[in-house]
Formats: C-alpha cells, sequence, structure tokens
C-alpha cells in the first residue's frame, strides 16, 4: 500500500464528488492501510462504453493507484432487467445472447483506464445463474424489503403516481444490485447520483447478514452533448472511449459552454489551479470558452489516443469546421446501377449515407435527411432522392462534420 498522503486525500474525496456515505468512516478505513475491495457495476445494455462510464472508472484509478482492490461487476443479470432510474417507462428485456456480445465491448474498453493486472471482474452469473439461487432465494431476498420503501424512491414514486407501469422486474434490480455487495463482500461501492438508493439496499442487506456495510461514493453524473440529459447511448448524446480521433475531438468541440468545467474536472488530469484559472478567465471575457474547449478536446484525444492524433484532429476540425473546408481524406462513395443478380437496383441518398458509415440504417439516415441534417454541394435536402439525381463529384455534408463525396461508375 503507498502512504496515503493529505494531497491524495484532497484528489480522492474531492474533486469529481458528489458525496460520501459515511465520509468519516472512510477516511478512517483508508487511513488504517488496510487494502479496499472497490466495487462499481456496469450493465452492458449497449456495446461500447461512453465518457460518462470513464468518470467513475478514472476515480477507481485513483484508488488503485493507492493499492486498493477494484472489483468491476459486469450485469449481466440486471442489464437484461434494466434499470429504470431516469426513465419514464419500462425498458425492454435483453436476451442473455445480446448482454453476452455487449459485456465483450466492455471488457475490451475498461481497461484503457483501471489497471488490468489489479482488477477483479466478477459476472453476476456467477451467483444469479439457474441452480445457484432459486425461487426461495429470491423470496428471502424480497421479504427483507417493503413495496413502501421502494415507491419511496423518486423515479419509481413519480411513475406510480402518473400511472406509467413499474414491472415487479424491475423492483428487482435494486435488490440484486445490493446482493452483489454481498457475494464480493464490497467495503465501498461506487456510482453516480442516481445510484444512492441502489447502493443503500447493498449496505442494508451487508448489514442483515452480518457484514460491515459498504461505504457508498457518489459521484456527478456526465451530462451528454446535448447539454440537458445524463449522457447516455441510447440517446445519442455520448462521446464513446473509442470514438476516431476525429470523432472524439468533433464532438467534444459540440459540448455547450457550460459544460468545459465539469468535463475537465471529471474526465481529465488537468490540475486544479489550471482549471480555476481558466474558469475565471471565461467568467471575466478574457478568453473565448472556444479555446479552452480546444484544449479538452486535445486532452481527451491525447489520452485516449495519442498526442499526435490529437493534434491532427485539432487541424481537421479548423479545416472543416471552422473554415469550412473539405477533409484530407474524404470518404468517396461510388453511385450507378448496380448489379445484383438479374437485377438491376437504383440506391437512394439514405442508403448512400449509410453506406459511407454515417449512420447505422436506412432508418437513421432518413430522419437525418427529414431534419435538415444532410446538404449536397451546400444546398440542404429535404426529402430521400434517387442516387440518379446526384452528380459526378457531390459533396455530401451530414451533421456539422462529416462528408462524403460521390464517384459515379462510367
Amino acid at each position: 500500500m503507498k502512504k496515503l498522503l493529505e494531497s491524495d486525500l484532497k484528489k480522492l474525496l474531492k474533486r469529481g464528488v458528489t458525496q460520501i456515505i459515511n465520509e468519516e468512516e472512510l477516511i478512517k478505513m483508508l487511513e488504517s492501510g488496510k487494502p479496499l475491495r472497490l466495487k462499481q457495476g456496469f450493465d452492458p445494455s449497449f456495446t461500447d462504453i461512453h465518457m460518462g462510464h470513464v468518470v467513475g472508472l478514472r476515480k477507481l484509478r485513483q484508488f488503485q493507484d493507492l493499492g486498493h482492490q477494484v472489483v468491476l461487476i459486469v450485469g449481466d443479470w440486471t442489464a437484461r432487467i434494466g434499470d429504470p432510474t431516469g426513465r419514464s417507462l419500462t425498458r425492454p428485456m435483453l436476451t442473455a445472447e445480446q448482454v453476452k456480445f455487449n459485456a465483450q465491448t466492455y471488457m475490451e474498453q475498461f481497461f484503457r483506464i483501471v489497471d488490468k493486472e489489479k482488477t477483479e471482474v466478477r459476472w453476476q452469473s456467477e451467483w444469479f445463474d439457474k441452480g445457484k439461487f432459486g425461487l426461495e432465494d429470491v423470496i428471502r431476498l424480497t421479504a427483507k424489503f417493503t413495496v413502501a420503501q421502494f415507491l419511496a424512491r423518486e423515479d419509481f414514486a413519480k411513475r406510480y403516481a402518473e400511472g406509467h407501469a413499474i414491472a415487479i422486474t424491475e423492483l428487482m434490480y435494486p435488490l440484486m444490485q445490493g446482493y452483489d455487495s454481498v457475494m464480493i463482500e464490497a467495503d465501498v461501492e461506487f456510482g453516480g447520483t442516481d445510484q444512492v438508493f441502489n447502493c443503500m439496499v447493498g449496505r442494508q442487506l451487508q448489514e442483515m447478514v452480518g457484514q460491515r456495510p459498504q461505504q457508498v461514493f457518489l459521484m456527478p453524473l456526465l451530462i451528454g452533448t446535448d447539454g440537458v440529459q445524463k449522457m447516455s447511448k441510447s440517446l445519442g448524446n455520448y462521446i464513446g472511449v473509442t470514438d476516431p480521433p476525429n470523432e472524439m475531438y468533433g464532438k467534444t468541440m459540440s459540448i455547450n459552454d457550460e459544460m468545459i468545467i465539469p468535463y475537465l474536472e471529471l474526465l481529465t488530469d488537468m490540475p486544479d489551479a489550471e482549471i480555476e484559472h481558466n474558469s475565471a478567465r471565461m467568467s471575466e471575457g478574457k478568453i473565448n470558452p472556444m479555446e479552452v474547449k480546444k484544449l479538452l478536446a486535445h486532452e481527451l484525444v491525447k489520452d485516449f489516443w495519442n498526442a499526435k492524433s490529437a493534434g491532427e484532429a485539432a487541424d481537421e476540425f479548423a479545416r472543416t469546421v471552422q473554415h469550412k473546408e473539405l477533409p484530407v481524406d474524404i470518404t468517396k462513395v461510388k453511385i450507378g446501377l448496380q448489379v445484383s443478380l438479374e437485377y438491376k437496383v437504383t440506391r437512394t441518398l439514405s442508403a448512400l449515407i449509410v453506406d459511407a458509415g454515417l449512420a447505422k440504417s436506412r432508418a437513421a439516415a432518413r430522419r437525418l435527411i427529414e431534419q435538415n441534417a444532410v446538404d449536397i454541394d451546400g444546398k440542404t435536402v429535404t426529402i430521400d432522392i434517387s442516387e440518379n439525381e446526384i452528380r459526378d463529384g457531390s459533396i455530401i455534408k451530414v451533421g456539422k462534420r462529416h462528408y462524403f463525396e460521390i464517384v459515379r461508375e462510367k
């Protein structure tokens, strides 16, 4: 264990922290010199992780560097239920196959932030799979809490008052998350501020079985690129940790000015004094917020890729967004009659956008067109036109930063 310094405590317990339950007890545990078991769970509801996940992983890495044991829980059971936190409606359940596929991408990305050699990865299926956790266990677990306790939770109470459905499986979610703490004997659980109820259930369950109740470490939720809701794959307001450098840089540059300082505090190692200096200069009008945002974007790309990529992404942003020039390596999409068996198929603009890799489906591409987010040679297109209406050499712009060039086959 590394000797705990006052500067370590400040870094651990103050920056990027909303609340600690119980901070005094946690400080005593840290000062004891005993390695702590630090729990954070992740539901692989989608593929890949984003910067919202990174907030917690960075804090875990700080503890890890002092010698504490990180335990990552892969919620391969709770992901099938879906945590209702922040949602107005019940989320559809995922299949075991979907969860497993998504979880594999998580495994590849966790260790871009935390130290793999110092991390214990546990899957809920270790204790919840068939034959290990039966109906008797479910009844015993649910008997420890009342419906009234769960309806006191803010999101459940709101949905109940508004007449929205609450599935019984959703009531199981906090119990299952709490039971994870019992199974790994967690000393501290980390989570966003929307997880306080679930984390406290874990404390209560540990006390009921004779374990020392875990401390709860709550961190702020990272607001997404829309500037309104927390970062989420399902809302599309995210910056992915595996986004290509230009994409990561461009998405970061799209955030609201009010989010610059929180992003610097939660996602970078920029010293507090430098962050405060930049914040003061923006408030006093001594620096354009865009310049500080560029520092943020550069730091993120450098940390997740490298300094060279960060510099190139900055140049690309300046060229394509600020100076309205075309990218250096613009994607080319061929058009013309495509032979498929005996039939000749003519594509539409939405299909070309998918072919360029700028939408996952034609439906998604059509939504972009309907939202006036697609230009052809500088003119906004509002309908899904045929490729025959697009001339050779046309430049198609999708959103603010993405371009591709049409090459008509002879």
